[in-house]
């Protein structure tokens, strides 16, 4: 199941203006409260117990290249400094257009995600119709289970985010920013629905494992005031 905020299954068709006065619950909720959202989730991430703890600030999508940085990350403390990995933690903060990231190929076809923020499919060289930062091609592969990080085909070398999130990378969607990108989304497609409806519909498919937090700004500020996450933005 998808992080959505409870009210989602509390308030059913009122939030989708099932009456013509009803429609400032359609309109959106652009400022969540902390009993919308699994805040406990996030202080759990906050006091992690890991030796080393890393955020990465990321607003720019760049053909993807920070989930690169962050594999290095990964490797680089792991087998450069030794790290164990279960002393590693890194949190990944998604907002601006990167937030497009946390959703899936339904919401990336859908929408034509790609002609919008620009993203090209490497398989097609086409407007991405589907989010190619989310699965792995490597998964299938006989070197993929490999023991030696230096492998091209290994989950070490691989930057998708399904195989760094099983590595332990916690990516993080911003709701604030979903909530304006959707009024943006209207506006340039023409669309007529209500900013509310379609942010519940991508809420509804964000990927697996995301953690959906109030806002990425604010978040960022307790990972590191009160996580002690180091910071870095590429």
């Amino acid at each position: 199941m998808n992080l959505l905020s409870r009210r989602f299954f509390l308030s059913g068709a009122a939030a989708f203006g099932v009456a013509a006065g009803a429609g400032s619950a359609a309109e959106g909720q652009l400022v969540w409260k902390t009993a919308d959202w699994k805040v406990a989730d996030f202080h759990t991430l906050v006091h992690h117990p890991a030796r080393v703890k890393q955020v990465y600030d990321v607003v720019q999508i760049n053909q993807g290249k920070f989930l690169n940085n962050v594999k290095n990350s990964l490797n680089g403390l792991e087998f450069g400094f030794g790290i164990p990995r279960e002393q590693i933690k890194i949190a990944v903060a998604m907002h601006g257009p990167t937030n497009m990231l946390n959703y899936d190929d339904f919401i990336w076809n859908k929408y034509q995600i790609g002609e919008w923020l620009k993203v090209t499919d490497p398989e097609t060289g086409k407007p991405a119709v589907r989010n190619i930062f989310a699965k792995s091609t490597k998964a299938g592969g006989q070197e993929f289970h490999a023991s030696d990080p230096s492998v091209e085909g290994s989950l070490y070398q691989d930057t998708s985010m399904q195989t760094l999130r099983q590595r332990g990378v916690q990516f993080m969607s911003c709701h604030t920013a979903t909530e304006e990108q959707v009024r943006g989304l209207i506006h340039a497609r023409g669309l007529t629905q209500h900013p509310e409806e379609i942010t519940q519909e991508m809420q509804h498919h964000t990927l697996e494992g995301t953690l959906v937090v109030a806002a990425m700004v604010a978040a960022i500020a307790l990972l590191q005031a009160e996580g002690h996450y180091t910071y870095i933005t590429v």
